[in-house]
């Protein structure tokens, strides 16, 4: 069965979230089928899409989020399928450092998990996007929101399975453009996500795949923590943060290319003013890293890791495998920082990491590699290829290793500084391969600073 809204009221520029409603739970009641959002300009708030239904935005089509944060909290007066009463927090949004519990802002019915597009315990369920289909946040304002000035996801789902998105553009997201919580079977394939903040963000999901995506972000491409089974492939990242904050186990990422500085800038870095406005993410107007009013556009790590107290790590992080990509104009290669000052990365340490055949250029920082005391890493890099665009006091910062292996490594732009700078002795180093005329290792003479990030 196809539903189309048209059918149920909605009229191209007018606010549509009933008529769009309407035709969701229809197609539900009637055991499913494809709920259709033709070519032209609706405007909805919240709509939730149910099991067994796919929303297909034909070519053309452009659904734009309501500017009024308010206009996302229908969930709460959904009659079909009643939210789950212990999904529910009034809690306000706080920073982690305010907050009593840290998981406080995850349930799925906080204000937090808002989202344009949202789905509770469903299964079945897709989003599809035919020719130029765009899903538009329009930069909502909610100073109630996450830092006092975003508004909802995109997308938001929460205990599902069997997911399917595809081939449409998000843009302006007020916040993450797909967030994806306790989920298992994800598909995300053909996407492109521009401006706005994180690309997409998975958490606590099982079996993803997420393939041929131009994430063009202001804020981090790929991210996540506590993921199963996930794979990446031939996908573009461009990005303000990291192309990947991320964590999880048995992860592959592969045939991706990582570009800096980014296209949009990092919407964190705006006035209080410009967000208040729902100012347009301004464009990198000349390639550069920021500009004079503090707008900053630098990438900041090609993959950093990511374990913070916000949801519990079902298994110990590792089986991490990077490989066959290209990574330009990123501060780091690496960012892995157990010190202890970092609120992103002090929950499960990561176990071990490997770089395969990687190009990166333009590199500016060494590759930060503080692990755990009592999990120390093991972290592989062979046949990988790194130019620096400054000389930095090391190619690697190291803490805390059981094994570090350098294999085929060439390094250029290094000046005289050592491959290997290590404050601990507690693991082994292996070197072959690697051209290091002025030492392989060398041992400092203070524990060195990770900078959080």
């Amino acid at each position: 069965m196809t539903y189309n809204i048209l059918d149920y009221g909605a009229v191209c520029g007018q606010v549509c979230t009933g008529a769009i409603q309407a035709a969701l739970d229809d197609c539900f009641k009637n055991g499913g089928g494809t709920v259709v959002i033709p070519s032209g300009d609706y405007i909805t708030g919240s709509i939730r899409l149910r099991s067994n239904t796919t929303l297909l935005l034909k070519d053309g089509a452009h659904l734009m989020g309501s500017m009024n944060p308010d206009d996302y909290l229908g969930w709460r007066h959904d009659t079909l399928e009643p939210v789950n009463p212990d999904y529910i927090s009034d809690l306000p949004w706080l920073p982690p450092s305010k907050r009593n519990d840290p998981k406080m802002n995850m349930k799925p019915g906080c204000r937090w998990a808002n989202g344009l597009i949202r789905a509770i315990d469903a299964e079945n369920i897709a989003i599809i996007g035919e020719g130029n289909a765009v899903i538009d946040g329009r930069d909502c304002y909610d100073p109630d929101g996450e830092e006092n000035y975003r508004g909802p996801h995109a997308i938001s789902m929460h205990h599902c399975r069997n997911i399917r998105l595809e081939g449409y553009t998000v843009k302006d997201s007020a916040n993450w453009a797909q967030a994806v919580f306790y989920s298992e079977n994800i598909t995300a394939k053909n996407l492109r996500a521009v401006a706005g903040h994180d690309g997409i963000h998975i958490t606590s999901c099982d079996n993803v795949t997420i393939e041929d995506c131009v994430f063009e972000t202001g804020d981090d491409c790929i991210a996540g923590i506590d993921n199963c089974n996930v794979l990446v492939t031939g996908c573009l990242c461009n990005t303000a943060c990291s192309s990947f904050r991320f964590g999880g186990t048995n992860v592959l990422i592969e045939n991706c290319r990582m570009i800096g500085p980014a296209k949009y800038l990092f919407r964190g870095s705006m006035t209080k003013e410009e967000k208040a406005a729902s100012a347009p993410s301004l464009k990198n107007p000349d390639n550069i890293l920021r500009d004079d009013r503090g707008h900053r556009f630098n990438m900041l790590s090609a993959f950093t890791y990511y374990a913070d107290f916000s949801r519990d790590i079902r298994r110990q992080p590792g089986r991490i495998l990077i490989r066959d990509c290209e990574i330009v104009n990123a501060d780091r290669l690496l960012h892995y920082n157990f010190s202890g000052n970092e609120t992103w990365q002090n929950n499960r340490p990561l176990e071990d990491v490997t770089f395969e055949n990687i190009t990166a250029s333009g590199i500016r920082l060494p590759l930060n590699a503080y692990g755990d005391r009592d999990v120390p890493l093991t972290l592989e890099l062979r046949g990988c290829d790194v130019s620096f665009a400054e000389i930095p006091p090391a190619f690697m910062h190291l803490c805390h290793h059981r094994r570090v292996t350098l294999e085929n490594v060439t390094v250029h732009g290094t000046g005289d500084a050592p491959l290997i700078r290590r404050w601990s002795k507690d693991g082994v180093i292996e070197i072959r391969g690697c051209d290091a005329p002025n030492g392989a290792v060398v041992d400092a003479d203070e524990q060195f600073f990770a900078q959080s990030i």
